[in-house]
């Protein structure tokens, strides 16, 4: 199985309205919840992909239970893993503009998390490890948690042989690439906080060399560069598509992850998470993917070796 880990787990709620403006009273025309947190988003599409997959991370409150009932319907194919902590899991709201299309984000900060919950979540961790085949550990760090939790995950994947997949940013994304994970996958604005360089190729060598094997830089409508031990590859979609961003990036680490297990090369690995981050921008929430959009967009991604 593929396990994912998110450590800050969260109910996305998506709200539509005619059009966004500040200052004033909205009438919001759809409401959709689904369970979020971008380890939970990676999940669901490698179940739809037809993989194995396993969710952990730490949940709790009443926010906490509202979202495995909801991962429960979304995802039955999903494997509940999570485990519980006194505080409430964090909400984010996503308030779309119906007229632009635009996006709007409200991130709450998470619970706290104790020292007693951190070593609990690292004892079910470790027995998970066991059985994958591959982790992926994403998101940001709730409160209470040292910034060098994820390299610690980091270290005892890499411990057991299990390939692992790194999407975090900032001082966790700085601690956690010097543990040597098999791939990270930042933004551009991460990549850039990350190494101090705006130019993606030298920035992304430079992320590399402070100890990811291989580093995947996505660059938005762009598309992805990835520099790897085997090569340097860009890949692009066919045309700019407009929608929401939200889960975007969590898409394209379920189509890098899927296709490292599958045994594909890294070519085929770039369209798929291009083709799948593409087509979750046109889908109607956060976290999910067009399928169809998705499997006509394959075939037309554009992958170029530098």
């Amino acid at each position: 199985m593929i396990l994912t880990v998110t450590l800050n787990a969260a109910l996305d709620v998506t709200y539509r309205v005619p059009r966004l403006e500040p200052h004033t009273t909205h009438r919001v025309r759809e409401v959709v919840e689904r369970p979020g947190g971008k380890g939970l988003n990676v999940a669901r599409v490698l179940a739809a992909l037809g993989h194995d997959t396993t969710v952990t991370g730490l949940v709790g409150g009443r926010t906490g239970e509202a979202l495995r009932a909801l991962l429960r319907q979304a995802a039955p194919g999903v494997a509940d893993a999570l485990v519980t902590v006194a505080g409430d899991t964090r909400r984010t709201v996503a308030v779309v503009d119906g007229t632009s299309g635009d996006t709007t984000m409200f991130n709450e900060p998470g619970p706290a998390i104790s020292s007693e919950e951190w070593t609990a979540f690292l004892e079910r961790y470790h027995e998970l490890l066991a059985d994958a085949r591959a982790v992926a550990l994403c998101g940001s760090l709730p409160p209470g948690l040292p910034v060098g939790s994820y390299a610690e995950l980091v270290r005892a994947a890499r411990s057991v042989g299990v390939p692992v997949l790194l999407d975090t940013s900032g001082e966790a994304l700085r601690r956690g690439i010097a543990a040597r994970p098999d791939m990270v996958k930042p933004n551009s604005q991460e990549l850039t906080q990350l190494t101090g360089l705006t130019e993606p190729l030298r920035a992304a060598r430079e992320a590399r060399r402070r100890g990811a094997r291989a580093v995947v830089a996505s660059g938005g409508a762009e598309g992805m560069l990835a520099v790897t031990e085997r090569g340097i590859w860009r890949a692009a979609p066919p045309r700019r598509l407009s929608g929401n961003p939200t889960g975007a990036g969590d898409s394209a680490v379920a189509g890098l992850l899927s296709a490292t297990v599958e045994g594909l090369t890294w070519p085929d690995r770039l369209a798929r998470a291009v083709a799948l981050s593409a087509a979750t921008v046109t889908a109607a929430a956060a976290g999910e993917f067009d399928r169809g959009r998705y499997e006509a967009l394959l075939p037309q991604v554009s992958v170029t070796e530098q």
